[in-house]
């Protein structure tokens, strides 16, 4: 059975309690957790911790959160099973490049934080960067990584020395920023290691989009995996309080399988095993369709 030892936290942005308020009471059942509870692109749950709103900078936040050392391990441990839709993904964020690499130093030093199998590092190699790294906490995602791209990624997580100081052009964080225990600090972390004028890239689920508001915590952001959930405010809050200038958002239109797409809806679980065993048998299962998600493009420049 999975263990998770939880413990009281402020607001990851503002460092305090004082402006947050109750959101949701927690709805978890630990025991119903298996090996991809907390591995990338699974079949959501619809579980979440107890979460406060802050109203300094709208960000939502498991308050209390399970502790670092107890998420390292579970990260580690991650089955992964979603290699297709890393490479669709890749593919979405690739398209921001445009917008960000002719405003860089240079293109030597580009680190892709939570790469998973690594599909984002091969976007960036064809994109001209050099000196390109990933940084994967799970094991499994490695060992499915293509055999050129695997030696790129590092098995470890990104730390205040894991890079000199102004040696980055960018550093890309898709789907990870949720997931961190001190969101900040990494950002920090993360504006020290680049050189002037280089670009932190993050990608997060969009409390505030459409999608979350109709499907209310039905939505699969809501999630033990995700330990804060942002908006374009709290977005550039972090960012600004990490020291980014020049900072932008914008919405992401996803594409994924109609498979895929099925495994996010939250039909009732009977209904969904069916929905997804007649897809999996059916072409109309592997067409590949764009939705807008309620996912959310944050680029900060140092």
């Amino acid at each position: 059975m999975v263990q998770i030892s939880l413990e009281q936290r402020a607001c990851p942005i503002c460092d305090t309690r004082d402006t947050s308020r109750l959101f949701a009471l927690p709805n978890v059942r630990v025991e119903a957790l298996d090996r991809y509870a907390f591995a990338s692109r699974k079949t959501p749950e619809y579980m979440h911790w107890r979460l406060s709103q802050c109203q300094g900078c709208d960000l939502l936040y498991a308050d209390p959160a399970p502790r670092s050392d107890d998420l390292a391990m579970l990260y580690r441990q991650a089955d992964f099973d979603s290699r297709r839709e890393a490479r669709l993904a890749s593919k979405t964020y690739g398209r921001f490049l445009s917008r960000i690499v002719p405003r860089l130093p240079d293109r030597y030093g580009a680190v892709d934080i939570g790469t998973g199998d690594g599909a984002f590092l091969a976007e960036l190699l064809a994109e001209g960067f050099e000196d390109v790294v990933g940084i994967e906490p799970s094991t499994a995602p490695i060992e499915a990584a293509e055999p050129a791209i695997r030696p790129l990624i590092r098995h470890d997580v990104f730390r205040a020395d894991s890079f000199a100081p102004e040696s980055l052009s960018l550093i890309t964080c898709f789907q990870t920023i949720e997931h961190l225990s001190d969101p900040l600090s990494f950002c920090r972390h993360a504006w020290t290691a680049l050189k002037p004028g280089g670009a932190l890239f993050l990608i997060g689920h969009n409390r505030r989009a459409f999608s979350a508001k109709v499907l209310g915590r039905k939505s699969p952001i809501f999630d033990i995996e995700h330990l804060q959930l942002f908006s374009p405010r709290s977005m550039r809050c972090l960012l600004g309080s990490a020291g980014f200038a020049r900072i932008a958002t914008y919405p992401v239109l996803n594409r994924y399988p109609v498979g895929y797409w099925a495994k996010l809806f939250p039909f009732p679980a009977s209904l969904k095993r069916r929905v997804l065993a007649l897809l999996q048998s059916l072409p109309v299962g592997r067409l590949v369709i764009p939705l807008p998600a309620g996912n959310l493009a944050a680029i900060g420049y140092k």
